[in-house]
C-alpha cells in the first residue's frame, strides 16, 4: 500500500538522529587522519560497524555533499520514471478506495514533501555513493552518516537495489527494508553504547519522542496515518527484528535465503525464529468480470492492522482481526465508470477470516455511519458515495477467504470468480 521506493530509507534519516542525539548523547570527537566531507565521521564510524556488525567494508564508501534542492531534484526524478508512476497511482487509488484519504489525496506530492522535508543523507544504491546534505545539523550528521555507512555495507554483501525492486510484492519488499533499516538504526546505537546495549527506554520511547517532534515535522504530522506508520515501521519495527536476531546468536545480516518475506515475520518472533517459519500464501487471481485489470499487488498483515486501526481507533481489536493473516492480493480494476478494487485475504482458520470479516463490516460502519449495509446471498453489501462495496467469505483449495470489493455504483461487484482462483 505505502511507497517502497528504494529513497524510503532515507526519509526519517533527520527523525532518527534527533532520537540518537535526545537518548545518546552526541558521538565522541576523537582525532582522525580521513580526508574529505564529513572525514571525523567516517573515520569513527567505519571501525565501530565493523566490530558491532562483524563485517569488513571491502572498499572505501565514497562520500560526498549535495545541496536541498539538488537532492529534490534527483527524487522529482526517481518519481518521474514509469514503474514509480505506476505504483503511485495505483496505491493512491487503494488508499482512496479503502478510505484512508480523500478524493483528491495527491499521494506523488506527498511523498515528495516527506522525502525532502527532514532529510540529512542517503544512500543511492544505483551510485554507490553516500550522500550528505549541505547544512546538516551537526548534532545530526554523526548518527546519519553511520546509519547510511551500514545501507553502504550491507549492498557489498548483497544487492540491495534488487531487494527494493522486487515487483507486486509490497509486503516482502517491507520486509526487506524492515532489515536494511532495523540494522542501520540498531548498529550505531550499539557502537555508541556497546552491542549488548538496548535503546534506553525502550523502541516505545522511539515512537513517543517521534509523535513528540512532529511539530518540527509539519508534512510528516500531517500524512494519513496508514503512511506515517508504513514509514516508521521498517526503522523501528525492524530494529527489534534485529535485536532478537542477534539475541539467536545470529551475525550478519539475514540475507539471501533468510530474508524474511513478510511483515508477519518482523513483528511475530515466532513466525521467523520458531520450529516451522510461517511464509504467506501465494494467492492468483483470475481475470475479472466486468472490469479491467490494471495493477496487482499486497498489503501484508502490518498494513492490513493499520487499515483497520485507522478506521476503528482500537489498537487491540486491529492488532487480534489482523492476526491470523496467511496472504492477500489485491487488485485495481477499470471500468468505463471509473476506478475500483478487489482485495482478497486468505486466513490460517476460518475462526481468523471471520473475525477479520466482522472487523470489516464495523469498517463499513465507522466510515457510513449514516448508511445500513444489507446481508444478503453475495454477503454484506452497501452503497454510498456513488459507490457499491461487496464483503464476502468463502473457501479456495482448503483456505479460508475475505473479499472485499469496491466499484462504481452500477458495476458488477462479482468481479471475482473464487472456483478460478488459486491459492497455494
Amino acid at each position: 500500500m505505502a511507497v517502497k521506493h528504494r529513497l524510503a530509507r532515507s526519509a526519517f534519516s533527520a527523525l532518527l538522529a534527533l532520537v540518537a542525539t535526545i537518548t545518546m548523547g552526541c558521538p565522541s570527537r576523537d582525532k582522525v587522519t580521513a580526508q574529505g566531507p564529513y572525514a571525523r565521521e567516517v573515520s569513527e564510524a567505519i571501525p565501530r560497524i565493523e566490530k558491532v556488525t562483524g563485517l569488513k567494508f571491502k572498499k572505501q564508501p565514497v562520500l560526498e555533499r549535495r545541496t536541498k534542492e539538488q537532492v529534490h531534484a534527483f527524487l522529482v526524478k526517481q518519481f518521474e520514471d514509469e514503474r514509480s508512476q505506476a505504483d503511485l497511482n495505483a496505491q493512491q487509488i487503494l488508499l482512496r478506495r479503502l478510505g484512508l484519504v480523500s478524493e483528491d489525496f495527491d499521494l506523488r506530492a506527498l511523498m515528495l514533501d516527506l522525502y525532502t522535508e527532514q532529510i540529512v543523507g542517503f544512500y543511492d544504491p544505483e551510485t554507490k555513493v553516500l550522500y550528505v546534505i549541505d547544512g546538516a545539523k551537526p548534532e545530526e550528521v554523526g548518527f546519519v552518516v553511520e546509519h547510511e555507512l551500514v545501507h553502504a555495507l550491507q549492498d557489498q554483501y548483497t544487492n540491495l537495489d534488487s531487494l527494493l525492486h522486487i515487483k507486486g510484492d509490497d509486503d516482502r519488499v517491507l520486509a526487506a527494508q524492515s532489515v536494511m533499516e532495523g540494522q542501520a538504526t540498531l548498529v550505531p546505537i550499539q557502537s555508541m553504547l556497546g552491542p549488548a546495549a538496548g535503546l534506553p527506554g525502550g523502541w516505545e520511547k522511539v515512537r513517543q519522542l517521534i509523535r513528540e517532534n512532529q511539530g518540527s515535522m509539519p508534512k510528516f504530522a500531517a500524512a494519513p496515518q496508514i503512511l506515517q506508520e508504513t514509514l516508521l515501521f521498517p526503522y523501528l519495527s525492524g530494529a527489534e527484528f534485529m535485536r532478537r536476531y542477534q539475541d539467536q546468536g545470529r551475525a550478519g545480516m539475514p540475507f539471501g535465503p533468510n530474508m524474511p518475506v513478510s511483515s508477519t515475520q518482523i513483528m511475530h518472533a515466532d513466525a521467523y525464529f520458531g520450529g516451522h517459519p510461517e511464509k504467506p500464501v501465494s494467492i492468483t487471481l483470475p481475470a475479472p468480470q466486468g472490469a479491467t485489470s490494471t495493477y496487482q499487488n499486497d498489503m501484508g498483515e502490518f498494513e492490513t492492522r493499520v487499515f483497520l486501526f485507522q478506521h476503528l481507533k482500537d489498537q487491540n481489536a486491529s492488532v487480534l482481526a489482523a492476526d491470523g493473516w496467511s496472504g492477500d492480493r489485491y487488485m485495481i480494476l477499470h471500468s468505463p465508470h471509473g476506478d475500483g478494487i478487489a482485495w482478497v485475504t486468505a486466513w490460517r482458520s476460518a475462526v481468523d477470516a471471520g473475525e477479520f470479516r466482522t472487523a470489516m463490516q464495523k469498517v463499513f460502519t465507522a466510515r457510513f455511519p449514516k448508511v445500513q449495509a444489507t446481508e444478503g446471498a453475495q454477503g454484506t453489501h452497501l452503497v454510498a458515495n456513488k459507490r457499491s462495496m461487496v464483503l464476502t467469505g468463502g473457501d479456495v483449495n482448503g483456505h479460508s477467504v475475505v473479499v472485499y470489493v469496491d466499484v462504481p455504483e452500477g458495476d458488477r461487484t462479482d468481479v471475482l470468480d473464487l472456483s478460478k482462483m488459486e491459492i497455494k
